[in-house]
C-alpha cells in the first residue's frame, strides 16, 4: 500500500516521505480500514517535531490519528458482517507504528465507529481527536442542557467541535477568537456570543450577556494564559476543562481565594488517556450528533496524499481556520 511516513523527527519537507509499505493485517479483535480521508491534528505535528523533547516511539511512523473509510477485513473475534461498513477512526496511531496517512490502517474494532450514510468521509475524518476531546471537556461534569459555556479558541478544531456539541444538547455558548475570519467560523457553528479576546473585556461581556451569572463551563485551549479570565468569568461551582498549552514549559498559577470562594474546579483533558467508558460514550454520542446533521465542522483545506508535507505545514503554521485533511483515495 501507499503511505506517508518518516524515520526521523524534523520539518515536514525534510522528513516526510511517500512510498510503498507492507499491507497491514488485522489481528484478534481488530479491523482493517481502507482509508478514504485522513485528518491531521496538532498532536501529529508534535510527534513529528519532538515537541517537549519527546523522542520517536518507533523507528518509523505512518502518522495521523483520525480518519474515515470502509472496513475491508476483520481479525478473529470480530463479526464478518463488519466488512463493508463505513466508519470513522480515532487514535489510530496511538501506541502503534501506523496511522491513517495510508491506504490501509488496522485498529481495535471499537476504534472504528460506524459512520452514518448521511455523513461524508470528510466529516468522519474530522471527528476523532477534536470531537473526543471536546466531548470529554464538556460532559465529564454532567449534563449541559440549559447551561452556559465559554469556548476559548472557538475556531480551532477542538473549539469548533465544542461549540457544535454544546449547541446540539441545548447549551448557551460563547466563544473567543482572535480575528474576524475566526469569528465567522464560530458563528457558523452556532455560538450565541462571539468575542475578540484581544479587543474586548471577556469577563465583563460574559457577565453582561448572562445577567451577571457567568458561565458554568469553560473549554480552554491555553489555561496557563487564560486563568485570570476563567476565574473572572465562572459562575458559582463552575468548571474549567483545559486540553492544551502553547508552550511545553507552561506553568499554571491559580488565584487561590477567588477559586476557593467560587468553588471552582479545574479539569485537565488528554484524549489519549481518557477512561475507556468515557471513550465509548463519547464515540456513541459524537456519532449520533453527526448522524443528526448537527456536526458540520469547518474544513480548512483538503490535500492529496502526495501533498502531505504541505498539509503538515499548513497545520503547523497556525493559519488554518478549520480542519486540515488528506484525501487518500476514492471510496
Amino acid at each position: 500500500m501507499r503511505a506517508a511516513f518518516y524515520d526521523r523527527q524534523g520539518s515536514a519537507k525534510e522528513v516526510l516521505s511517500i512510498g510503498e509499505v507492507p499491507d497491514p493485517q488485522p489481528g484478534a479483535g481488530e479491523v482493517r480500514v481502507r482509508v478514504v480521508v485522513s485528518g491531521i491534528n496538532p498532536s501529529d505535528i508534535k510527534t513529528r517535531t519532538g515537541f517537549g523533547g519527546k523522542a520517536m516511539p518507533f523507528p518509523r511512523i505512518v502518522p495521523h490519528q483520525d480518519g474515515a473509510g470502509v472496513i475491508d477485513a476483520v481479525g478473529p473475534g470480530v463479526p464478518p458482517s463488519r466488512v463493508g461498513e463505513r466508519v470513522w477512526v480515532y487514535m489510530a496511531q496511538w501506541g502503534r507504528v501506523s496511522g491513517t496517512a495510508a491506504e490501509l490502517v488496522v485498529v481495535p474494532s471499537a476504534q472504528a465507529v460506524r459512520l452514518s450514510e448521511s455523513v461524508s468521509f470528510e466529516i468522519g475524518a474530522s471527528l476523532g481527536v477534536p470531537a473526543m476531546t471536546a466531548h470529554r471537556c464538556l460532559f465529564a461534569d454532567g449534563d449541559l442542557c440549559g447551561k452556559r459555556v465559554l469556548v476559548q479558541g472557538g475556531a480551532g478544531a477542538v473549539g469548533n467541535a465544542a461549540i457544535l456539541l454544546a449547541k446540539w444538547v441545548g447549551a448557551w455558548v460563547a466563544a473567543t477568537v482572535s480575528r474576524e475570519e475566526q469569528a465567522e467560523v464560530a458563528r457558523a457553528a452556532g455560538a450565541d456570543l462571539v468575542l475578540n479576546r484581544h479587543g474586548e473585556d471577556v469577563p465583563q461581556a460574559l457577565r453582561s450577556a448572562t445577567g451577571g451569572h457567568g458561565v458554568d463551563r469553560i473549554v480552554d485551549v491555553d489555561i496557563s494564559a487564560n486563568v485570570d479570565v476563567a476565574v473572572a468569568s465562572l459562575a458559582r461551582d463552575g468548571v474549567v476543562s483545559a486540553y492544551s498549552t502553547e508552550s511545553p514549559g507552561a506553568k499554571l498559577t491559580i488565584p487561590f481565594f477567588p477559586a476557593l470562594l467560587g468553588g471552582f474546579s479545574f479539569r485537565f483533558v488528554y484524549v489519549y488517556t481518557m477512561p475507556e467508558t468515557s471513550m465509548r460514550q463519547a464515540a456513541e454520542e459524537i456519532s449520533a450528533c453527526a448522524a443528526s446533521g448537527a456536526y458540520d465542522p469547518r474544513i480548512a483545506k483538503t490535500y492529496a496524499l502526495d501533498e502531505v508535507a504541505e498539509a503538515h505545514e499548513l497545520q503547523e503554521s497556525g493559519k488554518a481556520v478549520g480542519k486540515v485533511l488528506l484525501r487518500i483515495q476514492n471510496p
